[in-house]
């Protein structure tokens, strides 16, 4: 049978020299190192990243600057981070409600759920990782699979496979997603996962906020990939992932 699985990963179970997530009992510069160290970065880049100049990071960093409430809500909004987690200690540094929700359900329930007709979100036979051609042109009547309908699952949002494991554990190899076009004027939502479609090929990624206004970072949930960091000019399309449907096979 199958069932859909929930993993929240710790970066203190990581063991690919990833710095140890801070007590609660840690400061909030302790917290501010963390990231930096986290998302590997210079002082002077971070400064950069959160829009703030360099020598007031340098001064918090050495303990002669208290970090200020301004300071602490350009961190929380440009990196993306948990408030709460960066001035106390609590919740996690990246919480899961800043991302794709995922659904908790059994496999069965799935099964029972794929309709052969509307309504419901259309399931297309499409992996959204396999090839280069522009996805807007691939959703077509002769790949639709099924239609889910189910609690959460926007019936307007195509719903496409994953394939590879760079964004496992969060999203399995084999798992679903449900996405929504973005226009280009649109914003980033910083931290969150997105298909990024380029001319050479197609992708699932957080965005992460660069330095360089002119580029993003491309992150990956296996901590064996490397951070991509791309021309924003460069990404032809992007799809904000709204819900992710993770498989297992049980024995």
């Amino acid at each position: 049978m199958t069932q859909i699985s929930q993993h929240q990963p710790s970066v203190s179970d990581n063991i690919f020299n990833e710095p140890a997530i801070p007590s609660a009992e840690a400061s909030i510069t302790d917290r501010i190192r963390y990231l930096i160290k986290l998302m590997r970065r210079t002082q002077a880049q971070f400064a950069e990243q959160v829009g703030l100049d360099p020598s007031m990071i340098s001064k918090v960093l050495s303990g002669k600057l208290t970090p200020s409430e301004s300071l602490i809500n350009r961190i929380v909004v440009n990196i993306g981070v948990s408030k709460s987690w960066l001035t106390s200690g609590e919740d996690v540094p990246f919480p899961r409600q800043l991302h794709a929700s995922e659904m908790r359900d059994t496999g069965q329930r799935i099964k029972e759920a794929l309709l052969s007709v509307n309504p419901g979100a259309p399931v297309y036979d499409i992996d959204v990782t396999a090839g280069t051609r522009e996805l807007s042109r691939m959703f077509t009547d002769e790949r639709v699979v099924g239609y889910l309908s189910m609690p959460g699952i926007n019936p307007e949002c195509p719903i496409v496979r994953v394939s590879g494991d760079s964004m496992s554990p969060r999203i399995s190899n084999g798992g679903y997603i449900s996405i929504r076009p973005v226009s280009h004027s649109a914003p980033i939502f910083w931290g969150q996962i997105y298909v990024v479609v380029l001319e050479d090929y197609r992708m699932v990624k957080f965005i992460r906020r660069h330095p360089d206004p002119s580029k993003v970072i491309l992150h990956s949930e296996n901590p064996c990939y490397d951070d991509m960091e791309i021309p924003r000019n460069s990404i032809q399309q992007l799809y904000l992932v709204e819900k992710i449907l993770n498989y297992e096979i049980v024995c």
